[in-house]
């Protein structure tokens, strides 16, 4: 009886580890955008820290002296980096891909968590997009850093089909899914196209949390009721790519808040004034999405 009991605890303690303490573990790391930010890095990261974010994504800035101010700051207030890279569409394709390759060697350098790729244009060929693509999978796999290829205007992944062929293509191809892009691309908030974005969410390793609408981009304030169905819209596609990588084994999901400045963040004519407050919507965003996953 008293060894049936012992097992039983032990049987207990084991569903638990393996289940409920799995379940605890997961998590997500929000990343703030410099996109707009006039501030020091210091000042910077102070208040991406206050403000409850893990680290900053951003463009790796191109003087010592400011990449010196960075680490400080990043150190400073303990938080990790991500960087964006991209493709140049001023160059010459073959300038262009030795370009966007040789600066992801700086990139890694730093050792940051992934690095998000505006890859290609929208002009290139499928084989001169997939060059870049190739490109920085091989240096991912090589590094062991994570690169991510964002659904983006202007570039490979500029539209739902056509990203759908390059994913059918390659096989190693991981999107951060900025879904806000394909919103205004497509004049819809996508609805009824689930079964296009299957391949999509699937493949989304990253996402960049921003609402687009029908007309743009970027709606003017994504706490103001008349977004509603465009925020909710966004959330139960975000939710559904964040619970997919946890089921797949991933405990901690990346998610970088990247709601613009003005030009993207509209601005009262003549005076330029922005009609909402470009940090208050990331926050909300970033708090938002805590709330519907009850990790607050």
């Amino acid at each position: 009886m008293l060894n049936t009991m012992k097992q039983t605890v032990l049987t207990f303690i084991l569903l638990f580890a393996l289940y409920g303490y799995g379940q605890d573990k997961k998590s997500i790391q929000f990343f703030q955008t410099n996109w707009g930010n006039e501030l020091s890095w210091d000042a910077f990261c102070q208040r991406t820290k206050a403000s409850g974010y893990d680290g900053i994504e951003v463009w790796l800035p191109s003087g010592k002296e400011s990449q010196d101010h960075l680490k400080a700051a990043l150190e400073k207030y303990d938080l990790a980096i991500a960087f964006l890279n991209g493709t140049n569409k001023s160059l010459p394709f073959e300038e262009g891909l030795t370009a966007y390759k040789n600066h992801f060697n700086t990139l890694i350098e730093w050792k940051p968590v992934y690095i998000n790729c505006h890859t290609g244009s929208d002009f290139l060929t499928f084989e001169q997009n997939k060059a870049f693509i190739d490109v920085a999978n091989k240096i991912s796999k090589a590094s062991g850093i994570p690169i991510y290829h964002e659904t983006h205007r202007g570039r490979f992944s500029y539209n739902l089909p056509d990203t759908n062929t390059y994913l059918n293509e390659i096989t190693d191809l991981n999107l951060t899914l900025d879904i806000s892009h394909w919103m205004v691309v497509h004049e819809s908030l996508l609805q009824g196209k689930d079964e296009l974005l299957k391949e999509v969410i699937n493949k989304s390793k990253h996402i960049h949390a921003r609402v687009g609408h029908a007309e743009g981009p970027q709606v003017n304030d994504p706490e103001a009721p008349e977004w509603k169905s465009a925020l909710d819209r966004h959330m139960d596609i975000w939710e559904t790519v964040i619970k997919k990588e946890w089921a797949n084994g991933s405990d901690i999901f990346t998610i970088t808040t990247e709601f613009g400045p003005p030009n993207y963040l509209p601005a009262l004519p003549y005076t330029q004034i922005p009609v909402a407050d470009q940090w208050k919507a990331n926050v909300f965003i970033m708090k938002a999405i805590k709330e519907r996953l009850s990790l607050e």
